[in-house]
């Protein structure tokens, strides 16, 4: 008779992989949208009259600047709920800390297409202009944060400090989107919310823009949902080792007593 070890059965309890039917048909969705994407950002829509074909990197630079705005509030409701809520879950941490995760990577996304615009329009890469500069101090302040979640401690310390962390930097997405009112900006004001430019977009245009919002959106949905998963296994894996490392040391204590 096969007998199995205590570790080789703790590894068979841990789950196979953070995928679901739910998460598949996320996936397969997000693909098509991109695919609709490209397809309509760089063949269908026309070029600008004034900007020509670099303006088809607006349908990656919009999204992206969105989602990292959504990934970021996502993160400081998590941060209010696990602070203020009857039960500190440490559920909504590992959902605001993916989130967070995933919102940096879409801010530099939104750094990097801006310079390459910025290259193609300003003549330059980069100009220390307001609405730049807040937007790096956003993207740096969310690094910030990030470490803060690798410092040592508890999970339950980790989580507190955070959320803290997580409802202060939030504060400065208000700051980055009204910048280029509060302070002369070269950058230009948002073209489809905006109030003070007559700025019509073309009907192509208009839905390539749309159709890459849902697409971000989706791959956001995707990826908050893998990486908080992953964060979980990583957390019980962190505390079986603990639990055995305990265990250990309290044998070490045993066979010193006797």
């Amino acid at each position: 008779m096969t007998t199995i070890s205590p570790q080789r059965a703790e590894i068979s309890s841990l789950p196979r992989g953070t995928g679901t039917r739910a998460t598949r048909i996320i996936g397969i969705a997000t693909i098509v949208m991109i695919a609709w994407l490209a397809l309509f950002g760089l063949v269908l829509s026309p070029a600008d009259r004034d900007q020509g074909d670099s303006v088809r990197i607006m349908y990656v630079h919009v999204p992206s600047v969105w989602l990292a705005y959504l990934a970021f509030i996502v993160t400081a409701v998590c941060s209010a709920i696990h602070l203020f809520g009857k039960r500190h879950s440490l559920g909504v941490d590992r959902i605001a800390g993916a989130s967070a995760e995933i919102g940096v990577v879409f801010m530099a996304v939104t750094l990097a297409t801006g310079m390459l615009w910025g290259r193609i329009t300003w003549g330059v890469y980069w100009q220390w202009d307001a609405r730049l500069t807040t937007t790096a101090l956003l993207f740096v302040s969310y690094i910030g944060y990030l470490a803060v979640r690798g410092l040592d401690g508890t999970q339950q310390q980790r989580a507190r400090r955070s959320a803290v962390i997580g409802l202060l930097v939030v504060l400065e997405i208000p700051l980055v989107h009204w910048s280029v009112r509060l302070w002369r900006s070269l950058h230009q004001e948002a073209t489809v919310l905006g109030t003070d430019l007559d700025v019509s977009l073309d009907g192509l245009m208009l839905f390539s823009l749309f159709v890459g919002v849902i697409a971000f959106t989706l791959l956001f949905l995707w990826l908050v949902l893998h990486r908080s998963r992953t964060l979980t296994m990583i957390d019980l894996v962190g505390d079986r080792e603990l639990d055995r490392a305990v265990i250990a040391r309290r044998a070490e204590g045993g066979i010193d007593h006797a």
